[in-house]
C-alpha cells in the first residue's frame, strides 16, 4: 500500500529499533513487518497499543530467544503487540479471526517485505460469522464484568477501554458487510450510533474517547456507558442475524 503515516518520533525510533532487532534475530525467516490498526493510520493516542504483524518462513526457538529482550523493552515503552505468524498459516488465519484481519486489510503499512495481503480477500460467511461470536462474546463478558466489578467504577472504565475496539471493529465489519464500509472502526461504531437516532449519542463517543484517552471517567458515568456499550453489541448482533452468508462481498485492497 503506498501511503505515508506521521507517528510520534518516539515510537518511529522504537519501531526501527525494534525491527533491527527482528531482522538480526530472525534472519532470512523474516518476511514481512506490517504494522496495523490505529498507528497504521498515524492516530495514536497516548494510550494506544501499538500493533504490528510479523510474517515469518518458520517460527524457530533459538531465533525466538534472541527477540525476547527487544520485545519486553518495547512491549514496556510503547505498547507494542507482535503477532507473529507463518506464511503458511496466513489462508488459515484470516478464516478464524475473519474481524481481526478484515480490519488489517483495510489498516495497514507495510515496514518491512512484500505485502502479504496483496489481492487477498476474508470470505464473506468468515467475517459474518467470526462478527457474531465476537458480538456474542462482549455481550456476555460485558454483563459479568458489570455484576461484578461495578462498584469500583477505575475498574468499570478500563472494562469499557478494553472492550471498545471489539465493539468498533464488530462495527466497522458490518458495515461492510452491509455494503457500506467506513473510513476507520471508530467512525463505524459513530456513524451506527449517529443512525440509531439516539439523542446521547454524542456524549456516548464523548465518553469512550476519555475512558481509552485517559482511563478515568467522571462520577457515575461508567455504569451507564457499559450499560449503553452493551445494548450497542445487542443491536448490532440482531442486524447480523439479518444478513445472508452467501453474497460474495469481498474485503480487498
Amino acid at each position: 500500500m503506498e501511503q505515508t503515516i506521521v507517528l510520534p518520533e518516539g515510537i518511529r525510533q522504537g519501531l526501527d529499533q525494534f525491527l533491527q532487532d527482528a531482522r538480526l534475530a530472525f534472519g532470512e525467516a523474516l518476511v514481512t513487518a506490517v504494522l496495523f490498526g490505529s498507528a497504521a493510520e498515524g492516530r495514536l493516542r497516548p494510550t494506544s497499543d501499538v500493533n504490528l504483524l510479523l510474517v515469518l518462513r518458520h517460527f524457530d526457538r533459538k531465533e525466538a530467544d534472541l527477540l525476547r529482550d527487544p520485545f519486553r523493552a518495547a512491549h514496556a515503552s510503547m505498547r507494542l503487540d507482535v503477532m507473529f505468524l507463518l506464511e503458511s498459516e496466513i489462508t488459515q488465519a484470516m478464516d478464524a479471526f475473519a474481524v481481526k484481519f478484515s480490519d488489517i486489510l483495510s489498516r495497514r503499512y507495510i515496514l518491512f517485505g512484500p505485502d502479504p495481503f496483496s489481492g487477498l480477500s476474508v470470505p464473506r460467511a468468515a467475517v459474518l460469522r467470526r462478527t457474531r461470536q465476537v458480538l456474542m462474546n462482549l455481550i456476555l463478558r460485558m454483563r459479568e464484568r458489570y455484576t461484578l466489578v461495578s462498584l469500583r467504577e477505575e475498574q468499570l472504565t478500563g472494562v469499557i477501554a478494553d472492550m471498545t475496539g471489539p465493539l468498533r471493529a464488530s462495527a466497522a465489519s458490518l458495515l461492510r458487510l452491509e455494503g457500506r464500509p467506513a473510513a476507520s472502526p471508530r467512525e463505524a461504531l459513530a456513524a451506527i450510533l449517529s443512525e440509531s437516532g439516539n439523542p446521547e449519542a454524542p456524549k456516548i463517543l464523548d465518553l469512550i474517547d476519555t475512558a481509552r484517552r485517559e482511563g478515568t471517567l467522571p462520577p457515575e458515568a461508567a455504569g451507564m456507558l457499559l450499560f449503553s456499550l452493551l445494548k450497542i453489541a445487542e443491536d448490532l448482533y440482531t442486524r447480523t442475524e439479518k444478513l445472508p452468508d452467501h453474497l460474495e462481498v469481498k474485503t480487498r485492497v
